[in-house]
């Protein structure tokens, strides 16, 4: 299913015209509200729509009309008219919007991890217990790598 949500819909990322958006919808009042954003208000009332089980259901139907209308929007400002509504969305940030964030530099997420390849740029984990963060500290292993004695290796330094 992608980024989708298989037991709510719409639930998934969106294309706008200059980014991509995830949509949050989990109940019926959020998905009015989006229609109503989105100029769609006869999504609403529509039967098949109407309710979050029948959105399921005719998710094939109900997605594409949703994708369209999105289409027609710059992602901040469909972002700012669904926060505004009370409908959760957030956007699909590339790379360099990542570390950008001010979430992400307030909280010191970005990372250099040293590999077999040089000194790779990543992003870690939010949480923090102790004043210690979360990880390994240590690259994605290679194909194989985590396996027999390639495992056997990698992971002697746990005991």
């Amino acid at each position: 299913m992608g980024n989708g949500h298989a037991n709510l819909v719409p639930y998934q990322s969106f294309a706008c015209a200059d980014g991509d958006l995830i949509i949050a919808v989990g109940n019926d009042r959020q998905f009015a509200r989006l229609c109503a954003v989105l100029d769609r208000n006869s999504l609403a009332s529509d039967p098949r729509f109407a309710t979050n089980p029948g959105r399921v259901v005719n998710r094939e139907i109900l997605v594409p009309l949703i994708a369209e209308a999105a289409a027609g929007w710059a992602a901040a400002a469909l972002l700012a008219a669904l926060e505004a509504n009370g409908v959760p969305a957030g956007p699909v940030n590339r790379i360099d919007q990542v570390f950008a964030d001010p979430q992400v530099i307030a909280r010191k997420m970005q990372t250099r991890i040293s590999d077999r390849d040089g000194e790779l740029p990543g992003l870690a984990a939010p949480i923090v217990l102790d004043g210690r963060r979360m990880g390994t500290g240590k690259s994605a292993p290679r194909l194989g790598e985590d396996t027999g004695a390639g495992w056997r290796q990698r992971s002697a330094h746990l005991k």
